[in-house]
């Protein structure tokens, strides 16, 4: 029998904090006289009353999760969260469905970005800055997820990461709380400078606060229809993808230099390599600018950089119409929205990592190739990569490619054409926003698709978010024999 009594008291806990969050938006309809924040208040009430429901019927002074048990809790709250974040959607001037307002909420805590919401000029305020606060709330979530539960489940090679980031020898509780708060800290600190630097840059208060949460969240979440068009500034564009570049840097590193250790941030392989993508992604689309569509070599290096960027970080801001660039800059675009940034940052997709652990590979059976008697060892940041990883690694990279095939079929039978439903299923499963096309291109809204359409992308945000394995592990029967070891 699985002991769901510490999961669901975790719950309590979130839905609380999801509460106090609510009175946020309230207070910012209630100041600019939205008669909203009655909504939010309600919202916020219901929330706290269920959360603390669940705290006081679930203590227990035997707290032990087993694999099986980390893992309910882990969907549990990133099923129940999302439903408890549409209530101001529905009951709000929107008035949006509940399958508009779950997959909206979905979106925001996934940090995925797509939206089903016209006239974001004209919403509410408080609305804007739930929005907004949904994806920076997810994105610290999913930090802290991603280098405490995740790397114990030993899910798709993310246990490379479980030794630097907890194991500290009989002081491991204290050492992760110490790195949660330090990562809070942070994540607090660059969206305050953030928001700081685009205010100065021309947006109101309430634009800079909402755009500071999408951007360090890598979210996408915007305050207009038009997104970061409609401010038409390189200076805003220019702040955003530093921000942008920053959400997918791990965030562990950023802990570190808060400990003078600076060298891990500029020596870290993958940090390296995300870079590296991005600047030679980026040259070659400017390139194609300059050279294709007779773009100004000022104009490329303004577009390219910031679109490759919020693609790659799965971010999905879009500062013009790219899908008007031709075949070139769309495949370019398409095949980074598989990449995603580094393991521990808000970043979506596959993630650099895996990428790097599979060239290591390749390399070395081209090496044996040519000398079939000779030795040679995979590494990964100078070190030994374990078979457990890298089998791992592949598993990863099988279930995603197959998730997405299965989602992009699915999507088809709800009535959508092959080419919106390609970029419909990449842009869900690496959680990145806009997709491809007059529907849902970066102009576009997934307004008009069908509900079944908006359920299975609801299903693929978090398949993605949560690294596949997490959702698709409870469909095995071995999952839920007896016998799971304990994590904590």
């Amino acid at each position: 029998m699985i002991d769901l009594r510490p999961a669901l008291f975790i719950l309590g806990f979130m839905l609380v904090a999801l509460s106090f969050s609510m009175c946020i938006p309230a207070i910012v309809d209630f100041t600019m006289g939205n008669l909203d924040w009655e909504v939010f208040l309600f919202s916020a009430i219901l929330c706290l009353f269920t959360g603390i429901a669940l705290i006081l019927t679930n203590r227990t002074k035997d707290f032990h999760m087993s694999i099986r048990e980390a893992v309910v809790m882990t969907l549990l709250i990133w099923t129940v969260l999302p439903l408890f974040a549409s209530v101001p959607f529905i009951y709000s001037d929107l008035s949006l469905s509940l399958t508009d307002a779950y997959f909206e909420s979905m979106s925001g805590l996934t940090t995925t970005g797509s939206t089903v919401i016209n006239g974001l000029d004209t919403a509410p305020p408080g609305i804007l800055m739930w929005r907004g606060f949904l994806q920076w709330f997810g994105g610290l979530g999913i930090i802290v997820m991603s280098i405490s539960i995740l790397p114990k489940l030993r899910i798709g090679g993310l246990q490379m990461f479980k030794v630097e980031a907890f194991d500290v020898g009989g002081r491991e509780k204290p050492r992760m709380a110490l790195i949660s708060a330090g990562i809070t800290l942070i994540f607090i600190v660059l969206t305050f400078l953030s928001a700081v630097a685009l205010w100065l840059a021309g947006m109101s208060g309430l634009e800079a606060t909402v755009h500071a949460m999408t951007t360090i969240a890598t979210g996408g979440y915007s305050t207009s229809d038009a997104s970061i068009k409609h401010f038409n500034s390189p200076v805003i564009e220019a702040i955003i993808t530093l921000g942008m570049i920053s959400g997918g840097i791990p965030f562990l590193l950023y802990f570190k230099c808060l400990q003078g250790n600076f060298k891990h941030l500029f020596y870290d392989s993958q940090v390296r390599v995300y870079l590296g993508i991005i600047f030679f992604s980026s040259l070659a689309l400017s390139g194609w600018l300059v050279l294709v569509t007779g773009y100004s070599l000022f104009d490329a290096l303004r577009y390219a950089p910031f679109n490759v960027v919020s693609i790659m970080t799965g971010t999905g801001y879009a500062s013009t119409d790219y899908t008007l660039w031709g075949s070139f800059p769309i495949g370019l675009l398409f095949f980074l929205t598989f990449v995603g940034g580094c393991a521990g940052s808000t970043a979506c997709g596959i993630k650099v990592f895996r990428f790097q652990i599979l060239y290591a590979m390749a390399a070395v059976q081209i090496r044996r190739i040519i000398y079939p008697h000779a030795v040679f060892v995979p590494r990964y940041n100078g070190s030994k990569i374990e078979q457990e990883i890298i089998l791992s690694v592949w598993g990863f990279f099988f279930l995603f490619f197959m998730i997405f095939a299965a989602l992009s079929l699915g999507l088809t039978l709800t009535g959508l054409d092959l080419v919106t439903a390609l970029s419909s299923a990449a842009t869900a499963i690496s959680n990145v926003g806009p997709g491809f096309g007059p529907i849902v291109g970066p102009s576009g809204t997934f307004e008009s698709l069908h509900d079944g359409a908006k359920w299975l992308l609801s299903a693929g945000m978090l398949t993605g978010r949560l690294e596949v394995f997490t959702v698709i592990v409870i469909f095995s029967r071995t999952f839920w024999k007896e016998g799971a070891r304990v994590i904590s």
